[in-house]
This record gives C-alpha cells, structure tokens and sequence, in this order.
C-alpha cells in the first residue's frame, strides 16, 4: 500500500512526507533515521502515544458530562490498549503500508496486534509532529467515534469482573498478594499473584501494585474464558 493511499485514509497531506516514511518504517527494517536516543519510529510512537491519550480524555470529558473520573478512567483505558489501536491501524490500512525486515514479515509482524498499534501511534504522532494538535485531533476523533459508541455503560475493570465472576459462582472473593518488588525505587516492578478458590494462582508483573493486579486479575480471566 503506498503512501499517497494512507494519505488518503488520514485525510491529512504532510509538509514533511519523510515524517509519514519514518512512522510505517519499524526498526527492524534497518532504515530508520537513527538519533542517539533511538529510531525516529519509535520517537514517534512516543509523541503519538501522549497525542491519543489528550485527545481521547478530552473526547471522553465532553461526551459523558454526568460520569465520575473513574467511569471516564475505565472507557480511556479502553479506548487507547493495543486491541482497540490495532482495529483502527487495520481501517487505515497500516498493515499494509509496515516496512518491516524479512524476519518480522516472515514471522506474521505485519499481522500483530502489538506492532500494529505501536506503528498506529507512530503515524499519530507524525501527523502531529508534522501539523500539530489540530489535524491530530481530528483523525482521532474521527477514527475513535465507532470505538466510542460501541459502549453504552462503561467497561469494568479486570478486577472488578473477576470478583463479579467469582460471586456469581458463589466462591470467595479472589485474593491478591505482592510476591516481590524489583528495580529502583522510583522505577520500580510488582509482581502481584491472584487466587480464586478451585482455581490455580496466576501472577503477573506491572510498574504499580495496582496495575500489576489488574493484569493478573485479566490473566486469570483469560485461563477460565478458555
């Protein structure tokens, strides 16, 4: 897929076109323009990442006037994991338009749902690198409304539906504990187990107490949905 065709799917002309190159070029492939703090992909992803979560906030601030910070939190989340940036890089046509290196096309990359919302947030933040906020905005909002719409109530949290999920069988509810932190202080990494009673405990790891037990809470989730 060319870049005249993403152009079009954006809806946004570049002044700077190599912006648009560096954002479908992973670091795999070798080309990217390299600084000493990495590729410009990856500087991109960076840029585009905090562009997505602005303009999402906002969107979301402005269309539930009557939700709490935490029901507006819980639709953010949603709204910016990897699932919900892939669904929106394969409407632009990113896969399509991924230079990738022979290994990571031989291996399904162009397919992955990770590099396909890491190469999602690159071209946000080339669109912003390139016009700013504005032209940003729009394509989000704009590629975001489906997404948006699709929830009447906000989603629950992991650990919310796992302990909906454990009382709805009438079983205890799920118990967490911290089994380690590593790393410096200001940086560092919980590893946090979650049991349910008949069921094996599953751990998980995150760069807060919080978000390590939610990813637990989802992994455990996942084992019971098989």
């Amino acid at each position: 897929m060319s870049l005249d065709a993403i152009v079009a799917a954006l809806g946004y002309h570049f002044v700077e076109t190599q912006l648009l190159s560096d954002a479908l070029t992973h670091p795999s492939a070798g080309s990217g323009r390299r600084t000493g703090r990495g590729t410009q992909y990856e500087r991109l992803e960076f840029l585009g990442d905090r562009v997505l979560g602005l303009v999402v906030a906002e969107v979301l601030y402005r269309r539930f006037p009557g939700e709490n910070e935490g029901a507006l939190a819980r639709r953010h989340a949603a709204l910016v994991r990897r699932e919900a940036l892939a669904r929106v890089a394969l409407t632009l046509g990113l896969d399509r338009a991924l230079i990738l290196s022979r290994g990571e096309e031989e291996g399904g990359g162009r397919h992955n749902p990770t590099m396909l919302a890491d190469a999602c947030e690159a071209v946000l933040g080339a669109v912003y690198a390139d016009g700013g906020l504005a032209p940003a905005a729009e394509i989000i909002r704009r590629c975001w409304e489906p997404l948006v719409a699709e929830a009447a109530t906000p989603p629950k949290d992991a650990k919310t539906t796992l302990q909906e999920w454990a009382q709805g069988l009438g079983k205890p509810l799920p118990v967490y504990r911290v089994l380690g932190i590593e790393g410096p202080s200001h940086d560092p990494i919980f590893a946090v187990e979650v049991s349910v009673v008949g069921l094996a405990p599953v751990a998980a790891r995150g760069p807060s107490k919080r978000t390590a037990e939610q990813a637990a809470a989802t992994a455990l989730l996942e084992t019971v949905s098989k």
